[in-house]
């Protein structure tokens, strides 16, 4: 596989789990998911992470599987790139994972003393990813070990942080974030 095939792979790839964050701050408000609970001094989570926006962002990355895995051939053929289509279950994990990810780097932030939207370098550009990985990884295994050979893990590795800065970054001139991050 040379490195455009990798990119296009890639991309393709985690499309199910790059959109859920997106969806979920768009859809935002709504009850926290750890309804106002402190621990050592601090929330568990915060008010950025809602049961609305969690539903809201795996609804958003299932339904842009299913959308890919209609499309698939036609891009896969138009594009000359073997694209790999979604099993049910990966329909599920990527964007499950991707709001785990961020639910749980919330969580670290608040038990390193940082603020909701505070920045946590790579951490804010990998948490989404690392779980969306390791959570399809687990549940589906043969079509993962298909999918992210090596160079498309690293592609996705390398691409993550500058899309995500790029995205966030759109989203703050559009008022949509408080911060570019």
């Amino acid at each position: 596989m040379n490195a455009l095939v990798a990119v296009a792979v890639a991309f393709w790839t985690m499309l199910p789990a790059y959109v859920p964050n997106n969806a979920a701050v768009l859809a935002g408000g709504g009850r926290p998911i750890d309804g106002g609970r402190v621990w050592h001094g601090r929330r568990v989570l915060g008010d950025g992470k809602t049961w609305r926006g969690t539903a809201v962002g795996v609804l958003a990355g299932a339904a842009l599987a299913l959308l890919l895995d209609a499309v698939q051939p036609a891009v896969s053929g138009a594009l000359g790139v073997p694209l790999p289509g979604f099993p049910p279950v990966v329909a599920v994990t990527l964007p499950l994972g991707a709001m785990l990810g961020d639910i749980l780097a919330s969580f670290l932030k608040r038990r390193t003393g940082r603020e909701r939207g505070a920045a946590f370098p790579l951490l804010d550009q990998l948490d989404f990813v690392v779980v969306a990985l390791l959570l399809t990884a687990l549940a589906a295994p043969g079509w993962f070990r298909d999918t992210f050979t090596l160079l498309v893990v690293a592609v996705v590795l390398v691409l993550t942080p500058v899309l995500h800065l790029l995205t966030n970054g759109v989203a703050y001139l559009l008022g949509l974030k408080d911060e570019p991050y």
